[in-house]
């Protein structure tokens, strides 16, 4: 098991690769004390978390409740700023800590109008873990630093992860193409270990995780977390319209598409009526502005009213493999049941 150097805690040696024998999962007392080191990294450390899971930032998806129903359960919860003011985050942020005592995280979407009330708002709430994407939080750093805040950008090349590195980011998340809503080129699989490589901080992988075997896959790549946002969406605690979370639960492998790269703004989602005349325009190179209009509004639609024909019913290729709704709880449960099984086999 060579491929968990990188992912596991150094308190765990060589020494402890014992026989299974019988006990918790077929081991004797020593390698189920293994087995539960190797879930303990730098990034459960850092954040003080149980399981080495995030919830991904979603816009209009991760908020209050979800945020804190995955941090109850031992994982990071985040709460997705978007577009959101500052003083809506705010709130969001109050909510999540009436039902937890966890911590909680904010993804801050840089691109925001509201970026900047949003970056003070998690300062003077007291949040310690910031997650970024769309954008360079280089401005903000000294600010979160001083406030003792962990900044964890997301990142979808090694140029950029290496240059997060320089700005003192204390870890980031390495984000496939198979991820839900706004994507890079590069795959997990490919992607993760050449950031691993390239960076000495922590590396999180996200996009196409879904379940414990893809955790254990991240953690043989050198990740030390993983980021997940589809699977979330249709966990009960979830207030994504019914209709939305039963478009993932009976999706099949083939349903992702990408729309938008003409204009160099891919989004992954899943197949409807709005993507196939999305598709049709954007083959007679009509505008991006043209396209946006026909866009405008289409989550908000989909994640709240319902409409998954006409909605943005943004998720990630891994829907295919998500087939019932859980609480947060029973989801991280069978996830991390699952990896540590398939991470100490001998």
């Amino acid at each position: 098991m060579d491929g968990l150097k990188h992912a596991v805690s150094s308190i765990e040696e060589k020494s402890d690769r014992t026989q299974p024998q019988a006990g918790w999962f077929g081991m004797d007392g020593i390698a189920e004390e293994r087995m539960e080191k190797t879930m303990k990294t730098r990034i459960t450390e850092m954040l003080g978390i149980e399981y080495p899971i995030i919830q991904g930032g979603m816009a209009w998806v991760a908020e209050h409740n979800l945020a804190a129903a995955v941090s109850a359960a031992g994982g990071l919860g985040l709460i997705g700023g978007a577009n959101a003011p500052g003083e809506v985050v705010r709130d969001e942020i109050r909510k999540a800590r009436a039902l937890t005592d966890r911590p909680i995280g904010v993804n801050v979407m840089l691109l925001s109008p509201h970026a900047e009330d949003v970056a003070k708002v998690v300062v003077e709430e007291g949040i310690k873990v910031v997650t970024t994407g769309a954008g360079n939080p280089e401005k903000y750093m000294e600010m979160w630093k001083n406030a003792g805040i962990r900044v964890i950008p997301v990142v979808a090349s090694v140029a950029l992860a290496r240059r997060m590195e320089k700005y003192g980011a204390d870890a980031v998340v390495a984000e496939g193409t198979e991820s839900g809503g706004h994507i890079g080129e590069e795959t997990t699989m490919t992607l993760v270990p050449q950031v691993v490589d390239a960076v000495s901080i922590p590396v999180i992988a996200a996009g196409g995780i879904g379940d414990g075997r893809g955790i254990a896959a991240a953690f043989m790549l050198g990740a030390e977390a993983v980021q997940m946002g589809t699977r979330f969406v249709v966990a009960k605690e979830s207030i994504v319209h019914e209709n939305y979370k039963q478009r993932i639960i009976k999706a099949k492998d083939i349903d992702s598409v990408v729309t938008g790269r003409s204009h160099g703004h891919p989004v992954r989602g899943l197949r409807n009526q709005m993507t196939r005349e999305y598709t049709k325009l954007e083959q007679e190179g009509k505008s991006f502005e043209e396209l946006e209009y026909l866009t405008l509004g289409a989550l908000r639609k989909a994640v709240q009213e319902g409409d998954v024909m006409n909605g943005t019913v943004m998720a990630g290729q891994i829907a295919g493999l998500i087939s019932k709704e859980q609480t947060c709880k029973e989801m991280i449960g069978e996830m991390m049941e699952q990896a540590k099984k398939l991470l100490n086999r001998e």
